[in-house]
């Protein structure tokens, strides 16, 4: 049996949303009905005013901060365990990262640390929902507040997660979201912006469009970006929309189920939910400790002779040897983030996945438990 990590849920419907749109040639990013629809219903998901599509997750963070007109001098305190998505946007603007190491039962910003790092340059926070778990956001907001900062929400992972029953994407300044293949709302590749202030969702959608002028077209009003998504992307993600409370449903069905089958392993720390949120568990994590420490390597290496494909966990800022080099970080100085970066891994977890494969997987992880300690 083969298990691959996330295999996306796409049925007729989604098929002959991006067909019609072929048929119709509504294939780009300036003409077509559903541009306009997602963004509409995207934001009523999101409980915001405004939502701006764009072409990935990735320029989705550049765009926030460039629409907040972060740039070289400033700093943004961000989470160190991301994808380097996070950490590369903030490069792209010429402003500096500051890593933020984690909680230990999260894996999520840590706000407790965010007022030792403020300095005269800091501009923005930005913490990240990692794996679908909302940040405690509600300190991370006081800090922005006291000190006058923007919150970027980098949402890539977390469509419809809550915080105190607010979406995340509504909490910060901007929410970014990735649509990518294995997001909980997919068009391939795509992604969104997401606000309540009219002046910010007007900058990014200029800005995003190569900031053509308003009057002549070709008189641009500032450097601007070519960060459109397609109308056909747009097709596709409208319809997988249309599925998210079943996909997020699905999801948080196969967390309780590995919770249940693993819930006897002292070696595994287990995905959580904290009592202010909702978590969707974008995808289902596992952090070796005890005797399986440092084993992570042996331990996917056996689900994979099973046909399982398992992850590593993402590698840090703090621990990413071009950014060492750089002296953008000390390899020491995010020691939860660290330890979750050479532990960690997920397991298949993508809404199509059957329950066969589940108890597969299952009995397969117990296997491999019993063959390392």
């Amino acid at each position: 049996m083969h298990v691959p990590v996330s295999k996306p849920l796409i049925d007729e419907d989604d098929v002959e949303a991006v067909a019609g749109a072929v048929r119709r040639t509504d294939v780009s990013g300036w003409t077509g009905p559903e541009l306009k629809e997602f963004e509409k219903e995207f934001a009523t998901f999101c409980d915001t005013q405004y939502a701006v599509t764009v072409a990935n997750g990735t320029v989705a963070l550049h765009l926030a901060l460039a629409t907040l007109n972060i740039g070289p001098g400033d700093e943004v305190l961000v989470q160190s365990f991301t994808n380097m998505a996070s950490i590369f946007s903030i490069l792209y603007t010429g402003a500096t990262p500051v890593p933020i190491d984690s909680e230990k039962d999260t894996l999520n910003m840590d706000p407790a640390l965010l007022e030792s790092k403020i300095t005269k340059r800091t501009k923005a926070i930005m913490p990240v929902h990692i794996y679908g778990h909302p940040v405690d956001m509600d300190p991370v907001m006081e800090v922005a507040r006291k000190h006058n900062l923007y919150v970027i929400e980098d949402a890539a992972e977390a469509h419809g997660a809550l915080y105190k029953g607010k979406k995340v994407g509504s909490i910060g300044d901007i929410g970014c979201f990735s649509l990518y293949v294995n997001k909980i709302v997919q068009s391939g590749e795509g992604g969104a912006l997401t606000m309540n202030d009219p002046a910010l969702a007007e900058r990014a959608r200029s800005l995003k469009c190569l900031a053509f002028g308003k009057k002549n077209k070709f008189m641009h009003d500032e450097v601007g970006f070519n960060y459109r998504m397609t109308n056909m992307q747009c097709a596709l993600a409208l319809s997988q929309l249309k599925k998210v409370d079943q996909i997020i449903a699905k999801k948080r069905e196969i967390a309780v189920y590995f919770s249940t089958q693993f819930a006897d392993i002292p070696e595994f720390q287990l995905p959580v939910q904290k009592s202010y949120g909702t978590n969707v568990y974008w995808m289902y994590n596992v952090v070796l400790k005890g005797s399986l420490e440092g084993k992570r390597t042996q331990f996917l290496s056996a689900l994979k002779e099973k046909g399982i494909e398992a992850r590593e966990d993402f590698i840090p800022f703090s621990s990413q040897e071009i950014f060492i080099q750089k002296g953008l970080v000390r390899g020491d100085e995010c020691p939860v983030a660290a330890y979750a970066g050479e532990n960690g891994f997920y397991l298949p977890s993508g809404p199509s996945i059957e329950e066969d494969e589940l108890a597969y997987v299952a009995s397969s992880v117990r296997e491999a438990v019993s063959t390392l300690r």
